[in-house]
């Protein structure tokens, strides 16, 4: 068997912030911007709080079979209200997402690539 990469995406909205909390996260928003979001084992959180309450965790990880999607999601929801909470953030509106990299379309130069490796 091969091993699968998922990529697991969390949503949700920040719900009840104080005045400290919301100017925490402004403190730190360019760490958690859209244009440095990844992918990673731990997680990447991003998020706009200027813009808006809404966050976005996006997180990978591997198992072996299809069905170790689902336990990938769960870790995922896990570890974002985990590190939610930890901090004393409230939240709502938690929603996971996932993708086995291994079901998913080839885009046009992947297809290309492929092609010309195997000729």
């Amino acid at each position: 068997m091969s091993t699968r990469i998922f990529r697991i995406t969390v949503r949700g909205v920040f719900d009840g912030l104080d005045a400290g909390q919301r100017a925490e996260l402004l403190a730190r928003a360019g760490e958690h911007q859209m244009l440095n979001a990844a992918y990673t084992p731990e997680g990447h959180l991003s998020y706009d709080i200027a813009a808006r309450p809404a966050f976005v965790f996006r997180f990978q990880d591997s198992g072996e079979a299809e069905e170790d999607i689902a336990e990938a999601t769960g870790r995922a929801l896990r570890s974002a209200e985990a590190w939610l909470t930890e901090r004393g953030y409230g939240y709502k509106n938690l929603k996971a997402g996932a993708e086995d990299l291994s079901q998913a379309p080839l885009g046009k130069r992947q297809r290309r690539e492929l092609a010309r490796k195997r000729s």
